[in-house]
């Protein structure tokens, strides 16, 4: 007798085996072969059109129509895509309790059963993408408490539940593009049910409209993840205004499909406009009138004190405050173990000294069971350091009048060049003599200077561009000067083409 499995092998043993030892050999070995193989039979049946490999089977493009049987139960993942199932019956899965990742993408499903994944509570990632499922049904995943990773995408899908998701506490992506879907409701996932959700994708469908207040009252990891692209909108200043703040605030799911966002002028299929590339909105609309979306924020120095008040319709009486901080750390009354944060009994939430990692946004969920309503508050606090006192001049304004005084040592450098005698710059010129002043025509179109020689003679300035000369007197003590002697017309012309310098004889 043999057990393995909770399952009991009986194996009977002849008394010749016993009373002939020369048989105990090739009984033993006959026993060996018998008990492997009731062992693989029990176990780990691999269906013939699959391959098993471990705990994986893969049945991908066996032109399957319905699902073959038996299913080994160690299946940790099973690939059932590429084939031609149109229906998942009830409690296809039972006997698959490890069942980690299912595919069924790329078949021709068009229903499931109420209770096709009852007992596939292991179940992380299903795969139900392009097939024709046109509903979602809210008890098909009611059991999937573990799943993370949900897709949809590329079915006719054109009716979700209110609640399909609201039972899936660890959901982090759902895909929902590529299908027929004209409205959705937002209000399940205000209440943070989905508190782990970062991916939503919604784009491809037939959105005409879309409730924008719904939209703003989502917690801020949820808009980042929500992907509303390529869907046929209605133009209007409300959704200008939502995008244009999501935008601002630099959501992934504007940002990464930034000229994706488009909507149709006055519904108009042939004018379409891009969202995010408009100047003032459509229609001139402004953020400043009452389209514009209220973004609260709040800022704090370092070290300070601040309250943030829940701000919600709900009374304070039977209603519960719960705030969730930028870490997605959740917090209820009267606050943390370390007292940094503060819930008071109206809801609002005090941070005692505000440090550098207190900023972000903080998501307050007020609960009242007695009305059965929930409603959120969100807030963007900014904290920062103060400034100090020797930094209230402008680095701007600094910087332009450095440009400036630059500027204007330039011009002093180029077009007024210094002086180098002082009393020089001011001395006043000389009326020249009756002779000099019918050569004066000459001496300025010189551009050398005369040169003469002696004690008495004067040189020009070399830095000077015209040159005056003065009479030159024999002699310190004469009375009369004698006055340079002035060549004749022709010779007056030539020296104003030499180099040579003008010299008197």
């Amino acid at each position: 007798m043999y057990i393995h499995m909770g399952i009991t092998y009986s194996f009977w043993v002849s008394d010749t085996m016993i009373a002939c030892p020369w048989m105990r050999d090739w009984e033993e070995k006959l026993l060996f072969i018998l008990i492997m193989g009731a062992l693989a039979g029990g176990s780990f049946n691999c269906p013939s059109s699959c391959i098993c490999a471990s705990d994986l089977l893969s049945c991908v493009r066996q032109n399957l129509h319905q699902v073959p049987k038996p299913l080994p139960s160690i299946t940790v993942s099973l690939d059932l895509s590429h084939n031609n199932l149109s229906h998942l019956h009830n409690h296809w899965l039972s006997s698959l309790s490890r069942l980690h990742t299912l595919r069924l993408n790329h078949n021709h499903i068009r229903q499931i059963s109420a209770h096709a994944f009852h007992n596939a509570t292991a179940l992380h990632h299903l795969d139900l993408s392009s097939n024709l499922l046109e509903d979602i049904r809210e008890e098909w995943f009611k059991s999937l408490c573990k799943l993370e990773e949900l897709l949809l995408y590329n079915n006719r899908i054109g009716y979700v539940d209110d609640s399909t998701f609201s039972h899936l506490s660890n959901i982090q992506k759902i895909y929902l593009s590529w299908n027929l879907m004209t409205n959705f409701s937002f209000q399940s996932m205000q209440n943070l049910t989905n508190p782990h959700l970062r991916t939503l994708d919604l784009s491809s469908n037939r959105f005409l409209e879309l409730p924008v207040e719904e939209l703003s009252a989502l917690p801020a990891f949820i808009k980042n993840g929500l992907y509303l692209h390529n869907n046929p909108l209605t133009c209007h200043c409300a959704l200008y205004a939502l995008f244009t703040l999501w935008d601002n605030r630099g959501f992934s799911s504007v940002v990464d499909f930034f000229e994706a966002h488009t909507c149709l002028y006055m519904g108009n299929p042939r004018a379409i406009v891009r969202i995010l590339q408009t100047q003032n909105g459509f229609d001139n609309c402004s953020l400043g009138k009452p389209h514009r979306l209220q973004d609260n924020s709040l800022k704090v120095l370092v070290g300070k004190s601040l309250m943030i008040t829940c701000n919600t319709s709900l009374p304070q009486e039977n209603t519960t405050f719960l705030w969730i901080l930028p870490t997605y750390e959740f917090l209820a009354f009267p606050g943390n173990s370390n007292q940094s944060f503060r819930i008071l009994h109206n809801g609002s939430l005090e941070i005692r000294k505000a440090e550098m990692w207190n900023a972000g946004f903080y998501l307050c969920i007020a609960v009242n069971k007695w009305l059965n309503y929930n409603a959120t508050h969100e807030v963007n606090v900014t904290v920062h350091y103060p400034k100090q006192e020797g930094e209230s001049f402008n680095t701007g304004l600094t910087t332009l009048l450095g440009c400036v005084v630059s500027l204007v040592l330039v011009f002093v450098y180029l077009y007024m060049t210094p002086c180098n005698c002082f009393h020089c710059c001011f001395k006043h010129p000389h009326t020249p003599s009756p002779p000099l002043e019918s050569s004066g025509q000459s001496s300025i179109l010189c551009g050398t200077p005369p040169t003469f020689e002696g004690p008495n003679s004067r040189r020009a300035g070399i830095n000077r561009h015209v040159v005056f000369l003065e009479p030159i007197k024999e002699g310190r003590g004469e009375k009369n000067s004698k006055v340079i002697q002035l060549r004749s017309d022709s010779d007056s012309a030539s020296s104003v083409f030499s180099d040579s310098p003008i010299v008197s004889t």
